[in-house]
């Protein structure tokens, strides 16, 4: 075997791995649903949204995005009593994930069809903190919480590890663009820009606590994630970026002993280093995309087909239980 054909085995390996943990061993099918349906789309290969879920960056960011929404109590009491975080990790990751592909990617149709089973989840959710204060999974104040976290550690993730950074002006679209399917599953008056984005996660920091379960579920997230020894290594350069993206008062918050610099200097190369190979890993499944089959210069084509960026449909984020 030649050192090209060697090469080329090792990534479409490592992109297999990847694509069975984060999307499951049904991904082909559920990429299928999502890029070979027809019809309208709320965004386009050219929206920032699109651009910034469809990118390796999201891997970092969606530990950031974890991490950071674990500090709300209640957030995290929902999550640690309802969401399996433990007992069915990848399963969580991979419906979560499809969730955003689906949103993001999909037809009109096939996204509402997916917002309301969440929603219908949410009025199922309901319990106490670990201080007995009562919380429900579709309380809007909550909602905007988990989103604003989200969003705000993808958009850092993208800015950071991205092959090519959104300008301001995207930045803002990008936010406003998220906030679509935020607005349906009932989140009121989600951000529409950078700005706004800051002041409401600043309005949530009196609200915000280190809690028992946030730190337990931090050390699972970064310390003993249920990976092989083998795959350990590879992790933490991801774990170690999405740690780099949180503001220090949130690592400090999770007891999270990285200083500035340290954050600046190691957790940061390690993250760009992860995404990258995660970006090189997907790239070797690129020729198995749905739509290769009929390109879009394609006289056939649909133009409500879009051509996928790459295989990560369903790879996209990795998010707080819904």
């Amino acid at each position: 075997m030649s050192h090209t054909a060697g090469a080329r085995l090792v990534q479409r390996r490592l992109g297999l791995m990847l694509r069975s943990r984060v999307a499951g061993d049904d991904a082909p099918d559920r990429a299928q649903r999502i890029w070979g349906a027809e019809g309208e789309r709320w965004f386009t290969p050219e929206d920032p949204v699109w651009r910034v879920h469809a990118d390796a960056s999201m891997f970092p960011a969606g530990v950031a995005s974890l991490l950071l929404q674990m500090l709300h109590p209640m957030a995290m009491a929902g999550v640690a009593g309802h969401s399996g975080y433990k007992s069915d990790p990848w399963g969580r990751l991979q419906r979560t994930s499809h969730y955003l592909a689906t949103t993001t990617f999909g037809t009109v149709e096939h996204a509402e069809e997916a917002i309301a089973m969440v929603r219908s989840i949410h009025e199922r959710v309901r319990g106490k903190d670990h201080l007995g204060r009562p919380y429900r999974a579709d309380d809007p104040h909550l909602l905007m919480w988990v989103h604003a976290a989200e969003i705000d550690s993808f958009l850092r993730g993208y800015q950071t590890f991205g092959d090519e950074p959104l300008t301001d002006a995207e930045a803002d679209v990008y936010v406003a663009q998220a906030g679509i399917p935020a607005g349906r599953l009932g989140v009121v008056d989600p951000p529409t820009s950078v700005a706004e984005l800051r002041t409401v996660l600043a309005s949530y920091r009196p609200e915000l606590e280190s809690s028992p379960a946030a730190r337990e579920a931090a050390r699972f997230l970064l310390l003993d994630p249920p990976l092989p020894f083998y795959a350990r290594p590879g992790y933490g350069t991801l774990a170690s970026g999405g740690v780099s993206l949180l503001p220090g008062w949130a690592r400090e918050m999770l007891g999270i002993p990285l200083p500035g610099v340290v954050s600046t200097l190691v957790a940061r190369p390690l993250g760009h280093l992860g995404t990258a190979a995660v970006r090189w890993g997907m790239a070797g499944l690129a020729e198995r995309r749905p739509s290769d089959a009929a390109p879009l210069s394609a006289p056939d084509s649909s133009p409500d087909t879009p051509r996928p960026p790459d295989e990560t449909d369903d790879l996209v984020g990795a998010r707080a239980a819904r």
